[in-house]
């Protein structure tokens, strides 16, 4: 059994559209969950005018009945309120003539034909790939838009993971320059973090700092990029696997991770500066705890017994040989600055292929913070796909029975 999920849906089309396989039937679905993880995505400083425009909301048109997952697909849907400025330039009816007018006609019969790609997007070889002369075609689906219905399956993978005890959270450690180093946050830091935050950073002086840093952006014309790290609490021992490399869950994570727009290397664990070091200042060494039993332990169906194997450091980030370990699952995914500049970068038109600046769509200053909200989404589709592949079940409670009995074994190794 697995856990997955496709999306449908342009920026500027009617709607986005995601369809959600692998759900045990019996879970219980809180649709104010998904809408909360939807708002969630579209905070943070720096942010551009699409989020004024949009509130998003998901309709829940299959899948779930009285609250709770059938076991089959769930389809979910969101509406884009802004197609209803852009109902004929999206229209899926075939046009009745051939467009002629181009950027900076009139409003009233523009079909904002874009022929000057954005250097750092997919414009120019999404062009060239599909042989179109309107770059709109591929813009509109490169658009970090979709990623609103990334967020809502994976707020459905998160529900299957508090399931089993498994909490997930995100945080910005560096905007730009600031700070030199990136930050190191402890899990109870980062869930202090007050949602009013603007920029989701455990560290309000060097928040201040971003703060700052994004207002000069801003008067430049220019964008910024940045690092967010995203912590999963509560993993059990023995996700993903050794044996081949796409069982590999950091592969797994890793690839999660790069396909969020804008996103252009992954790190697990301290795996950057790891690589300067020698390996004895690298490894995490194995210790072993000796405890009593306690009365919380023996009864929560997703917590741990005392006697344990631990390790003091987690420089691993929680994965070891591709299996997770035990220890916190902790990932970065480095976000370049966003492609669309108010200040065009230079840029040749595909028709006329003279030079002219690139075009400009609605943008962002930056979007790191909203970028670990999807962190999470992706980091949550990936653990509730280990979870459906280790522990099966049609139904929720046979997949939990699946998973005491698992921990059972795991604890008295």
């Amino acid at each position: 059994m697995f856990f997955r999920f496709t999306t449908a849906g342009e920026s500027h089309g009617k709607a986005l559209v995601a369809i959600v396989e692998g759900v045990p039937a019996g879970l219980e679905i809180d649709i104010d969950a998904i809408n909360h993880e939807l708002w969630r995505r579209q905070q943070g400083y720096g942010r551009g005018g699409r989020m004024k425009i949009e509130t998003d909301t998901v309709e829940i048109l299959s899948g779930v009945r009285h609250g709770k997952a059938l076991g089959s697909p769930i389809a979910l849907t969101i509406e884009n309120r802004d197609f209803v400025h852009w109902q004929e330039i999206m229209a899926v009816e075939p046009r009745v003539s051939s467009p002629t007018l181009r950027e900076g006609t009139s409003p009233q019969k523009n079909t904002r034909v874009v022929t000057r790609p954005r250097p750092g997007h997919a414009d120019l070889p999404g062009g060239q790939k599909y042989g179109v002369r309107d770059l709109r075609n591929i813009l509109e689906r490169a658009s970090a838009r979709e990623t609103a219905a990334r967020v809502a399956s994976g707020a459905i993978a998160k529900q299957l993971l508090a399931a089993f005890g498994v909490e997930i959270q995100s945080h910005v450690v560096k905007l730009g320059s600031i700070p030199v180093k990136p930050l190191e946050k402890k899990w109870e830091e980062i869930s202090a973090i007050p949602e009013t935050s603007p920029l989701s950073c455990a560290d309000p002086i060097a928040e201040i700092a971003m703060v700052a840093l994004i207002d000069e952006a801003k008067e430049k014309g220019d964008t910024l990029g940045g690092i967010f790290e995203v912590v999963a609490k509560g993993v059990p021992v023995g996700l993903g696997s050794h044996t081949s490399w796409n069982e590999k869950l950091d592969g797994r994570i890793a690839q999660a991770i790069m396909s969020i727009h804008a996103v252009k290397a992954a790190e697990i664990g301290t795996g950057v500066e790891n690589a300067a070091k020698f390996g004895s200042e690298v490894h995490d060494e194995i210790f072993y705890e000796t405890g009593e039993e306690t009365e919380h332990a023996l009864s929560s169906p997703v917590s741990s017994l005392s006697s344990r194997f631990v390790r003091s450091t987690n420089r691993a980030g929680g994965l070891e040989g591709g299996i997770t370990n035990g220890e916190e699952l902790r990932v970065r995914g480095y976000m370049k600055p966003i492609s669309t500049l108010r200040k065009p970068l230079h840029s040749v038109d595909i028709d006329t292929k003279e030079a002219s600046d690139a075009a400009f769509e609605r943008s962002d200053i930056t979007a790191v913070p909203a970028a670990g909200v999807i962190g999470e989404s992706m980091l949550a589709i990936v653990l509730a796909n280990s979870m459906r592949e280790k522990f099966g079940g049609d139904s929720i409670d046979e997949m939990l029975d699946n998973f005491q009995r698992y921990r059972a074994t795991v604890e008295s190794y």
